[in-house]
């Protein structure tokens, strides 16, 4: 399937550093950053919703308080 492609060839955690950024520039709300994810890795919109969704998941743990 082409989406578990784009999945494996993604390098999450280069998704992962750009959504930090994202969130550190208050551009946008993170709800709304499937767009920006999709413009900036050339990927779905399905691929960027599940980026975008493992990110929130895992925030806490990659940016302990």
């Amino acid at each position: 399937n082409n989406w578990r492609l784009a999945i494996m060839t993604m390098n999450e955690q280069e998704v992962f550093e750009f959504l930090d950024e994202l969130r550190e520039s208050g551009e946008t709300n993170m709800y709304g950053a499937t767009p920006y994810i999709q413009k900036e890795f050339g990927c779905t919109r399905y691929d960027a919703m599940r980026l975008l969704g493992k990110w929130m998941d895992t925030f806490s743990e990659r940016h302990p308080a």
